[in-house]
């Protein structure tokens, strides 16, 4: 059953922008130190955070809140497989919020999936709950 759908479309041109201006406070803010260290090894710096910051945009979709209503941006981050498959985490409120919108003897499945095609960066996220596995 899904349970929240979202999606966000970011201007990597902006993001760069809002990086030259507030640097490390803006990246702190927003990002964990995973992200953080997983955006400044990538050859597109940039685009790296525009994606990461889609997919929480589109998280929060997906939750049902946005940003304005409790949810902070490191509650949500990106990290990937070995594979290089995205995986979105919660925590803190998101992770409150998910709970309480996953149905009982279910159990809830964040799936992220990012792309990126200069000037944009585009994320779609899908809360899918699954039943619990008998036994």
């Amino acid at each position: 059953m899904i349970l929240g759908i979202g999606t966000d479309l970011a201007n990597i041109e902006r993001i760069a922008g809002t990086i030259e201006r507030f640097g490390d406070r803006f990246k702190a803010r927003v990002f964990t130190d995973v992200e953080r260290a997983k955006a400044e090894r990538r050859a597109d710096v940039v685009g790296t955070y525009a994606k990461r910051w889609a997919a929480k945009e589109a998280c929060s979709k997906a939750l049902g809140t946005g940003l304005r209503m409790g949810i902070a941006w490191r509650d949500m981050a990106v990290s990937n497989l070995d594979t290089g498959q995205p995986r979105m985490h919660v925590t803190g409120w998101a992770a409150d919020r998910l709970a309480e919108m996953t149905p009982p003897d279910h159990v809830a499945e964040i799936h992220v999936t990012l792309t990126d095609d200069h000037p944009w960066a585009q994320a779609f996220v899908v809360i899918e709950a699954l039943p619990e596995a008998a036994g």
